[in-house]
C-alpha cells in the first residue's frame, strides 16, 4: 500500500480531518502527526517535534504532503503572528532536502499561503492591533497597490496620506516585515521546485482582493515562476483551508494514471464572471484552477462525460454576495439572476441520464444557501448527489467538493464497469470505499448546511444571548452551548436526513475546535 505522508495547516477538522476522511476513500495509506504537537489557535506548532516526526514518518514514505507555513511557522494563524527571521524560516524549511536526500524516490507535494489582509477590525487570528486598525492596514494596503497598477482619484490619494498618519508606524512596520519575511519563504520554496526538492507546489492565496499586498505578490510570485521555467509544477491561485484536500487528491490522480473530465454546468448565466467574495478573480477561472490542481479537466460538454459538477453561482461580484442573512434581505441579484428550479431540474436530468453529480454551493459564503437545498429536499435529491461543500469561501467549498468527486469517480466508474480488480481492489474494499465516501457526503451536508446555514443561526439569534456568549465568546458556557449544539442538530439532521437511503445518521462527539461558532467538530456514522 502506498504511504502518503501529511502534515497540515493547523489543527482545525477542516486541515487535520478532511484529508484523512478523503484517504479513507482510497487504497492510500496517509500517516499524520499526533495532534498535541500541531498547536492550538494562536499557539503555534512545536516545530522541533514536527520537524522529527517528519524526517521519521518520510523514510519509507511514497510522497510527503506538506504545509510549509504548518512546519516553518507552526500553523496558519502564527504565520501571520511570528517575530522569526528569515534566516531562522530558512533554517526550517531546510528538512525538505534532508528528507529529499535521505529518500530521494519520495515525491514532495508542498503548500504555503500568502498572508492575508482581512478588511476588518477583529484580532482573532490576527496580531493584537488588527482590533484597532485592521480595516485602515487593509485598505492602505488596497491603496498602495492600486496607485501603483492604475492611478488613485485625489479623494484616494487624500485617504492614502491620511492612513499614513492613522496607522501607528510600529504597527505597520510590524505587518510589512512579517509579510516580507513570509514572502521570502514562498521564493526560496520557488527555488526548491527548480531544484527538484518539491515536486508540486502550490501557493493559495488566502482571503485576498483585486487590489492589495496579496495580489501584488502573487505578480511577482508568477513572474518569477516563469524565470524560472517551473510553470508545470507550481500553481498560485485563491484558497487556503482546502488545500491539503485538493493536493491529495492530484497524489490520488498521479498513483491511478487517472485524469477525469468534469462538466460544469451554474445556477446562473452571471455565475462564471462573477468575482467572489475574498477573491480577485472569476468564479470560472478559479474552479479551472481548482480542477487542474486536483487532477482534472474541465469538460466541453455534459454528453462527454459522467461528471458533472453543478455550481450554485452568485451573480454579483463580492460585497453584494449574500452571507447568512434572511432570503429578503439578500441583493436584488438572487431575485433575477439565479434560476433555482431550473439548476434543480438540470440535476433531476443529469441524474435521470445515469451522470454523478456534484454540488459547489458558493452563491452564499460561510454555509450552503437553503433556499437551493429545501428544495433540493422537497424533490427528494439530498441523498442522490455523489458530493457537496458549500462552506466558508468559494475557493474552501469547489476545492473540497471537487477532491472528493474525482477520488470516488474513479471507484465508482470500475464498479460500474465491472473493472474494481483491474484497480487493485476487490468488490469488499469498493463496498467499503463507497461507504466511506458516503459518510463524507453526509458530513459535509451536516456541517456546510445543517450547521452552518441553519443551527448556527438559530443559536447565535436565539440561545446565545441568554448565556452571555457570543462568536467569539463560549469559553464560560462551553458545556451548556455545547448541550443546545447536540440537541438542535440531531433533530435538524432528523428533519432533513432522516429518510435518505442509506439509513440513520448518527452524530456524537459534537464540539467547538476553537471555542467558537465558526466551525465545529463531530464523528458521524451511517447506521
Amino acid at each position: 500500500m502506498s504511504k502518503v505522508v501529511y502534515l497540515p495547516l493547523d489543527e482545525r477538522p477542516c486541515n487535520y480531518l478532511f484529508p484523512q476522511q478523503l484517504a479513507s476513500i482510497t487504497d492510500l495509506q496517509m500517516v499524520v502527526p499526533e495532534l498535541d504537537i500541531l498547536g492550538n489557535k494562536k499557539k503555534p506548532a512545536n516545530t522541533l517535534a514536527v520537524r522529527q516526526w517528519l524526517l521519521e514518518a518520510a523514510k519509507s514514505a511514497d510522497v510527503l504532503l506538506v504545509s510549509i507555513d504548518m512546519l516553518v511557522y507552526g500553523g496558519i494563524v502564527p504565520s501571520r503572528l511570528h517575530h522569526l527571521s528569515l534566516e531562522e524560516c530558512l533554517h526550517r524549511i531546510s528538512v525538505l532536502g534532508d528528507i529529499k536526500r535521505s529518500n530521494p524516490r519520495i515525491r514532495i507535494h508542498a503548500f504555503n499561503l500568502i498572508m492575508r489582509v482581512p478588511n476588518n477590525n477583529k484580532d482573532e487570528e490576527e496580531p493584537d492591533y488588527y482590533k484597532f486598525h485592521g480595516s485602515q492596514i487593509f485598505k492602505y494596503s488596497y491603496l498602495t497597490d492600486k496607485s501603483e497598477r492604475d492611478s488613485l482619484s485625489d479623494s484616494e490619494r487624500q485617504e492614502l496620506e491620511s492612513l499614513q498618519e492613522l496607522i501607528p508606524k510600529q504597527y505597520l512596520n510590524d505587518f510589512i516585515e512579517r509579510r516580507a519575511v513570509n514572502q521570502g519563504i514562498n521564493h526560496y520554496a520557488l527555488e526548491l521546485a527548480q531544484y527538484g526538492i518539491i515536486d508540486h507546489l502550490i501557493i493559495p492565496l488566502d482571503d485576498n482582493s483585486q487590489y492589495g499586498f496579496s495580489p501584488r505578490e502573487q505578480q511577482m510570485m508568477i513572474c518569477r515562476v516563469g524565470e524560472l521555467g517551473i510553470m508545470d509544477r507550481v500553481m498560485i491561485y485563491p484558497g487556503a483551508d482546502e488545500i491539503g484536500c485538493t493536493m491529495f487528491s492530484h497524489i490520488f490522480c498521479e498513483f491511478k494514471n487517472y485524469k477525469p473530465e468534469v462538466y460544469v454546468r451554474y445556477s446562473s448565466t452571471k455565475g462564471p464572471t462573477i468575482k467572489p467574495k475574498y477573491e480577485d478573480r472569476s468564479l470560472n477561472e478559479s474552479i479551472k484552477s481548482h480542477l487542474t490542481a486536483a487532477g482534472a479537466v474541465m469538460a466541453d460538454h455534459s454528453f462527454e462525460t459522467p461528471l458533472v459538477l453543478a455550481v450554485h453561482s452568485p451573480a454579483v461580484d463580492q460585497a453584494g454576495m449574500a452571507e447568512q442573512i434572511p432570503f429578503k434581505d439578500r441583493h436584488r441579484s438572487y431575485f433575477s439572476e439565479i434560476h433555482y428550479r431550473e439548476i434543480v431540474e438540470a440535476i433531476e436530468a443529469y441524474l435521470r441520464k445515469g451522470k454523478w453529480v456534484a454540488l459547489g454551493d458558493v452563491a452564499t459564503c460561510n454555509g450552503g444557501d437553503p433556499v437551493l437545498m429545501n428544495l433540493l429536499k422537497q424533490r427528494g435529491l439530498l441523498d442522490q448527489l455523489t458530493a457537496y461543500a458549500g462552506w466558508n469561501t468559494s475557493g474552501n467549498t469547489l476545492g473540497t467538493v471537487i477532491a472528493h468527486f474525482i477520488i470516488i469517480s474513479y471507484y465508482m466508474e470500475r464498479a460500474e464497469t465491472g473493472n474494481e480488480n483491474t484497480a487493485g481492489t476487490g468488490n469488499d474494499m469498493v463496498k467499503d470505499i463507497i461507504h466511506a465516501s458516503r459518510k463524507f457526503y453526509y458530513h459535509r451536508l451536516v456541517e456546510d448546511f445543517i450547521y452552518q446555514s441553519l443551527v448556527r443561526q438559530d443559536m447565535l439569534e436565539n440561545d446565545l444571548p441568554g448565556l452571555k456568549a457570543s462568536y467569539y465568546m463560549l469559553s464560560h458556557c462551553l458545556d451548556e452551548v455545547q448541550a443546545i449544539l447536540d440537541d438542535k442538530m440531531n433533530r435538524a439532521v432528523t428533519q432533513y436526513l432522516g429518510d435518505i437511503k442509506e439509513g440513520r445518521i448518527r452524530l456524537e462527539n459534537l464540539h467547538f475546535p476553537w471555542t467558537r461558532m465558526f466551525e465545529i467538530g463531530f464523528d458521524l456514522s451511517l447506521d
